[in-house]
């Protein structure tokens, strides 16, 4: 994959840590953007273990046992006449202290890309750090008005009378989420094309159901000329390489959720495949290695 793409010809906004990333996937034109990061508290990483185990892995990790930061990170695609925006980002909420997201819209406009040129916005699913970014005030109607919404039928069943029974979410989250998904529908149900397993949203990018995490999570899988890139969603944390078995908070159905991403990282594993995933650190292109009974996370190397 060559980072050669026209999306950033654009001279950005002057920030100190990068927040766009492009590259090539054969003739489709990528770019990872950063809509920030996200604190959560760090025992939602894994909710099945003891408290002790967990605070140890983040010990080995240099990470802090208190608050996890997120990073987001959203994709927009280019692929012939076709510009996708794979999630949304954050957007706002005013009931949550979640100031370090939310940055998708400067970042777009920093990189050059008109919000007018998104032809397809594809959901992995309606978590609210997934689709918040285009229920801000005035966003929608700087969309063009054909624009199509692509997200799993059993993601949008699922949101009509939302099940958190299984899930351990921070206070006050289980509310938001429930209130941006209902505003999103509001906004875009007339663009929402919905579809059962899978659906080719233009050449070379595929939309694919995988479940778990929530009903209709979904990756998106792009390939052209040979080469392949997945966005995986929030089918992977950073937990997830040596203890895939453990639970995420955010996720529905947790041992569904546990065994998509084992045989999502099999499968990277197998096929050497580079990934993107939404909360791992940006710009978010990884590697998956067999590890004995886990797996080893690979960062790709930056390619200037």
């Amino acid at each position: 994959m060559i980072p050669k793409t026209n999306i950033t010809d654009r001279e950005g906004l002057d920030e100190l840590v990068p927040s766009r990333y492009a590259l090539q996937v054969g003739d489709i034109e990528v770019l990872v953007i950063s809509d920030g990061v996200l604190p959560i508290p760090a025992n939602v990483l894994a909710h099945n273990v003891e408290p002790e185990v967990l605070g140890s892995w983040l010990d080995d990790q240099f990470l802090p046992r208190d608050v996890a930061e997120w990073p987001l990170n959203v994709l927009v695609v280019r692929s012939g006449a076709q510009t996708i925006l794979v999630d949304c980002g954050l957007g706002f909420d005013p009931n949550l202290e979640l100031g370090k997201a939310g940055r998708l819209i400067q970042r777009l406009a920093a990189a050059g890309v008109d919000l007018a040129s998104v032809t397809d916005v594809i959901l992995t699913h309606m978590h609210m750090d997934h689709i918040g970014g285009l229920v801000v005030d005035g966003i929608k109607e700087r969309m063009r008005p054909d624009l199509r919404v692509h997200v799993a039928a059993a993601e949008v069943a699922f949101w009509e009378d939302p099940d958190f029974s299984l899930t351990a979410m921070p206070e006050g989250f289980p509310d938001a989420l429930r209130r941006t998904a209902t505003r999103f529908m509001e906004l875009y149900r007339d663009q929402v094309q919905s579809f059962e397993e899978e659906y080719e949203v233009a050449p070379g990018v595929l939309v694919q159901r995988t479940g778990g995490h929530t009903p209709g999570h979904s990756v998106v899988r792009i390939a052209s000329g040979g080469d392949r890139l997945t966005f995986v969603g929030d089918a992977i944390f950073q937990v997830s390489f040596e203890r895939p078995g453990w639970y995420n908070g955010f996720e529905h159905d947790p041992a569904e959720a546990a065994r998509v991403r084992v045989e999502l990282m099999r499968g990277f594993a197998e096929n050497r495949e580079a990934f993107v995933a939404t909360h791992l650190p940006f710009p978010s292109i990884f590697h998956v290695a067999l590890d004995g009974d886990a797996f080893r996370c690979v960062p790709a190397v930056w390619d200037y």
